[in-house]
């Protein structure tokens, strides 16, 4: 009979002394359970007001902005009135709901609503419509994708209608409309308009077609220097715009049209992203103009410091310069 197979001695420490067991493992405390959201309708969203006055037109405007059913549409609410009780009075305001495919913009001024709305149909047709309740006039239209292709075509046509629905192709150059177009006398014609861009000597050239006048124009850009050449058919009316990048804050530029002898010239610097200061002349107004702007002028409120925009301008006519004023914009938001 085989021996019964000995079990090693359990290790010792210097001392001579087992270690101490292993500690069991505690177990891990349950995830904590999120919080249950209150009903939908008991919810408040964010809300943002944004004000703005204009000083030359002595005006206010206010818009009121959130997200409603749970973030599927934005409710608006928009308010203009004059300044000091003059002008424009107060109203009641523009209320618009706007969600993806679908908007309404309801004015209780001219009792008029004008809705829009879109959808998707089988295949790679889209439906697009809107409808004017004051005017008592709309418009549909269907966009068809051209398979695998950046291609497609556009039908459109008023409702009601008032004659031949247009067509609109598309392609990645450019576009290309056949519409029925009434004359003075009564007479019904096909007038096709379009718009053809193209790459040529490191710039971008663009023709535009419409109603029997062309405009061609050539941008070329580069990191110091913008130069727009552009000539107007048939009446061969030339003008150019010159623009150059000083210093990485300074710039200039220049616009001169050859028929009419008029220019403008605009010289701006930019001490930072939310301070920049322009000066211009314009020889068709014969008035010269320095602005102050706050704020990124093309960027949103919403990343300027306090969240408010102003621009000071000072204008000085030529002819009397005792006429020059003083204007200014401003623009402030607000988020509750």
């Amino acid at each position: 009979m085989a021996a019964p197979a000995l079990l090693p001695p359990p290790t010792m420490d210097e001392e001579g002394a087992a270690p101490p067991a292993p500690a069991t493992p505690s177990p891990a405390p349950p995830p904590p359970q999120p919080e249950p959201k209150p009903p939908l309708l008991r919810r408040r969203p964010p809300v943002r007001v944004t004000s703005e006055f204009d000083s030359e037109r002595r005006l206010f405007s206010h818009r009121l902005s959130c997200r409603v059913l749970d973030g599927l549409a934005k409710l608006r609410l928009r308010i203009t009135h004059g300044a000091g009780g003059g002008g424009i009075p107060w109203g009641p305001p523009e209320v618009g709901l706007m969600a993806r495919n679908f908007s309404v913009v309801v004015d209780p001024a001219t009792r008029g609503a004008v809705l829009r709305g879109a959808t998707d149909l089988a295949g790679s047709l889209r439906l697009c419509a809107s409808h004017n309740t004051k005017e008592q006039q709309g418009e549909v239209a269907i966009t068809a994708n051209l398979r695998d292709s950046p291609c497609k075509i556009e039908l459109s046509s008023l409702v009601p209608p008032n004659g031949l629905p247009r067509a609109t192709f598309f392609f990645p150059n450019g576009e290309v409309s056949i519409k029925e177009k009434i004359l003075d006398e009564g007479n019904r014609i096909l007038s096709v308009n379009g718009l053809v861009k193209s790459r040529v000597l490191n710039g971008v050239c663009t023709a535009v077609y419409n109603d029997n006048a062309m405009n061609i124009k050539y941008r070329y850009k580069d990191d110091e220097i913008s130069f727009v050449p552009s000539i107007s058919l048939p009446s061969n009316s030339l003008s150019f715009a010159f623009k150059r990048q000083l210093t990485p804050l300074d710039k200039l530029s220049y616009w001169y049209n050859f028929d009419t002898n008029y220019w403008s010239a605009i010289y701006k610097h930019k001490a930072n992203k939310h301070l920049k200061w322009k000066a211009g002349y314009e020889s068709d107004n014969r008035l010269g103009w320095a602005s102050l702007w706050v704020g990124d002028a093309g960027g949103s409120t919403k990343e300027v410091p306090f969240k408010a925009k102003v621009q000071l301008t000072l204008k000085v006519p030529q002819d009397n310069m005792q006429n020059s004023a003083v204007v200014f914009h401003v623009k402030k938001r607000w988020d509750f």
